[in-house]
């Protein structure tokens, strides 16, 4: 076999403090905000509405948050996660600057820790990616880590090292966009009239509506994110795989949660910060995804009496109704049902 195709780094090509530079550049265009909207049905008005994005101090529409987290996560792949045997999680992810069709988005990746699993198959990788427009600025960065596979089982054990990753971001380094005003905020055209002031710590929201996933959108959605993981793909491998059918990718998981999120919190306009997330379980097409949200905090911006954070905890459930969920999720584990325990801070207006 040549040796010019890449089969992705096993767990022992890694090493504390490596920087990995991903390929490839992408210049994100109206197209790919167009494909996104098809495949998950957002509706946020921000991301919908030159006008109304305009009236906020955008230039323009911005790129979805969680386009641009997606794009970021499949430059990823090749280099972190092609041989990986689950995605574990995220913490300490931070919006930076917006993007805008024409931007420029390139991304690496620096390993802050290893840790080889008992069974001497396996190790956990931490890493943090950052995604940077064609200016050098930061549009987000975040740690998630990721269990993979071993080349030789036999090769010893790297040092342990498992980085201190904060629970949450902190509201004073949380980023505003620059220049955003809320002056003339349209709740009549966001959709909803509830504020910042509106909600409550505490507070659980029901999405109410489902989504059903479909084969062709999940792997049209994974596609425009260029990401190459070939449980998502490939169906002739995957039938001799664990669940002998091809995954949904998580990030489209997590997307089609934002979507449905918008019946109830149409008012958040941007993500901030992923604070935590764990996929729990795998979906699977055909699967219908529901999804609540409960208050966990809220708090005033720095130096602003007319932006307000809310800190949500997002949990999204296959074929289960959240009228019908039981909400208590034990430590003992989760309902069968859950495929997704998402933490995350988005802004929202302040009544004036």
């Amino acid at each position: 076999m040549s040796e010019k195709t890449k089969l992705g780094n096993f767990f022992e090509d890694f090493c504390v403090g490596q920087t990995i530079t991903h390929a490839t550049p992408r210049t994100l265009t109206a197209g790919d905000v167009a494909l996104y909207t098809a495949v998950t049905g957002s509706r946020f008005a921000v991301t919908s509405a030159d006008t109304f994005a305009q009236s906020l101090g955008f230039p323009r529409a911005p790129i979805d948050d969680l386009l641009a987290f997606n794009m970021v996560f499949g430059k990823t792949v090749p280099d972190i996660s092609l041989n990986a045997v689950a995605n574990l999680g995220y913490a300490s992810g931070r919006f930076g600057c917006p993007l805008y069709p024409g931007d420029t988005l390139t991304a690496d990746s620096t390993v802050i820790g290893l840790k080889e699993n008992s069974d001497g198959k396996t190790g956990i990788v931490y890493v943090r990616s950052c995604g940077v427009n064609q200016r050098g600025q930061i549009a987000l960065d975040y740690c998630r880590w990721v269990m993979v596979r071993k080349r030789d089982p036999a090769s010893p054990a790297p040092e342990t090292v498992v980085p201190d990753l904060p629970a949450a971001v902190a509201a004073g380094d949380l980023i505003v966009p620059a220049g955003i005003k809320v002056e003339t905020y349209s709740t009549a055209l966001s959709g909803s009239h509830d504020l910042w002031d509106d909600y409550r710590v505490g507070e659980r929201i029901d999405h109410v509506d489902g989504m059903t996933i479909e084969e062709s959108e999940h792997m049209m959605a994974t596609r425009l994110y260029q990401n190459t993981a070939r449980v998502h793909f490939n169906q002739q491998a995957e039938k001799a795989g664990r669940f002998g059918r091809r995954l949904i990718y998580g990030g489209y998981i997590i997307s089609l949660v934002r979507a449905l999120s918008f019946n109830g919190l149409a008012n958040a306009f941007s993500i901030a910060a992923i604070n935590a997330g764990r996929h729990v379980s795998p979906a699977f097409a055909g699967d219908t995804v529901y999804a609540w949200s409960e208050v966990i905090d809220k708090f005033a911006l720095p130096g602003r009496n007319d932006l307000g954070a809310l800190r949500l905890r997002s949990v999204a459930t296959k074929d289960q109704p959240c009228a019908n969920f039981p909400y208590k999720i034990t430590d003992g584990g989760y309902d069968p049902s859950v495929l997704l325990d998402f933490d995350y801070t988005v802004l929202m207006p302040r009544r004036a």
